[in-house]
């Protein structure tokens, strides 16, 4: 199984959360996605979604980007490729609006994508990002949570049931309907119902149930002697309990939190110690460090005193994390800083783009119609591509893909429009 564990330390903004609100049409569209783009998916959702309506364009880490999927390798061809996927892939969704109309769209998953200088950009189109932003249905996604998976059919049964897990089914589905959902309509192979059930239900139910919060169990309707319908029967797992650490006001009022705050311990991690060990083996743990004297490390120490279970033996001496594990935690924390410290910078470039943009609007707004118009075909004639030109034409003066490109154009009809 992957490694499940994100240090939420080292995320800033919307990252540090662990689930990402899924509309359930977004859910029920991206069937055809595979197991890397379904977590990119999720990622990038969770990354936006506090500006999706508002912002044009959202940015994150390509590294950052890649620990939260799971993805550790240095080589991003494989990344590069799955960005493209998710801008290529059509999505379709067929629902009901607040009047109880239906309503059909249809739209790609990404509007563009670009990897640059260790910074991914993208956006959404405005048909989609409203349905993705929609409030009324959603689902919570754990990103934590998706990483455990090693197929796509699996994480999509998984995003799809865990919506329902209030209501303890998903309630009959068609068998055409389930193969939509785990994007495997317009195969004749899986028409059969016996190569669906051996090759997709079954072992996307083995994996939702091994390595996820819920236990789901699948009932089937027959019409004859043949399956015609299909439901999952949900409830939540009792063996993944580390998982369900999202009771945090209740977890941050306990004693035992409180004590491994004061010592250094992040909140993400004595949520987790909590949530897996109980209340009282962690005290215990604290108890024991506590009773060793001056420890180094404490965070390192109680983790050491946690996992093997350390207990007090008269006159041994106390056991210290090897100088490896201390210097491994002081690289981190440097890590950590200059991530931060990254962020902070790339902040800062967006609220001065923002800034100019304005400025921009202001400068265009003293121009008389015919000015406009020149102003618009000069810079038009000056991009040399067909994505910056077709981006500008959309978004007009407002396109952050040209925003470079359009500072210099103001910069040259008004100097010093910007000091």
């Amino acid at each position: 199984m992957p490694d499940t564990q994100i240090n939420m330390d080292q995320l800033a903004g919307p990252l540090r959360r662990e689930t990402v609100k899924k509309n359930v049409a977004a859910i029920h569209i991206s069937g055809k996605l595979t197991l890397l783009q379904r977590k990119l998916s999720n990622v990038l959702l969770l990354n936006a979604y506090d500006a999706l309506t508002s912002a044009q364009t959202h940015t994150i880490d390509a590294r950052t980007l890649a620990m939260m999927v799971g993805y550790n390798s240095n080589d991003f061809d494989t990344l590069r490729a799955s960005l493209r996927a998710l801008a290529e892939t059509v999505a379709e969704w067929d629902m009901l609006d607040e009047q109880g109309r239906q309503e059909w769209g249809v739209s790609s998953l990404l509007s563009f994508a670009k990897l640059k200088n260790g910074v991914c950009e993208y956006a959404y189109s405005p048909a989609l990002a409203q349905k993705l932003y929609d409030p009324k249905i959603y689902a919570l996604i754990n990103v934590q949570i998706q990483r455990n998976f090693s197929s796509g059919h699996g994480l999509a049964l998984y995003e799809n049931c865990y919506r329902f897990v209030r209501t303890g089914s998903t309630g009959w589905w068609s068998l055409d309907v389930f193969r939509k959902l785990m994007g495997v309509d317009g195969s004749d192979y899986y028409s059969s119902f016996k190569h669906l059930n051996a090759k997709i239900i079954k072992p996307a139910v083995a994996e939702v149930n091994k390595s996820s919060d819920i236990l789901i169990e699948p009932e089937f309707q027959k019409k004859g002697r043949s399956v015609t319908d299909i439901r999952f029967l949900i409830k939540g797992n009792p063996q993944k309990a580390m998982f369900e650490i999202d009771d945090s006001d209740g977890v941050r009022n306990l004693q035992v939190y409180k004590t491994l705050r004061n010592q250094g311990v992040s909140d993400r991690l004595a949520r987790q110690w909590i949530a897996e060990h109980g209340e009282d083996y962690v005290q215990q743990k604290l108890d024991y460090v506590r009773g060793q004297g001056d420890v180094k490390s404490t965070v390192g120490y109680l983790s050491a005193a946690l996992r093997d279970d350390y207990q007090p033996v008269e006159a041994a001496s106390p056991k210290e994390p090897s100088p490896e594990a201390v210097e491994a935690a002081r690289l981190r924390e440097v890590k950590k800083a200059q991530e931060d410290q990254a962020y902070a910078a790339r902040a800062a470039d967006r609220a001065e783009r923002s800034r100019k943009l304005t400025i921009v609007e202001d400068l265009v707004s003293r121009r008389n119609p015919t000015q406009r118009d020149a102003d618009k075909r000069l810079f038009l004639a000056g991009l040399d591509n067909d994505l910056d030109r077709e981006h500008f034409r959309a978004h007009g003066w407002r396109s952050g893909l040209n925003a470079n490109a359009i500072f210099e154009f103001w910069e040259e009809l008004e100097p010093d429009a910007f000091a």
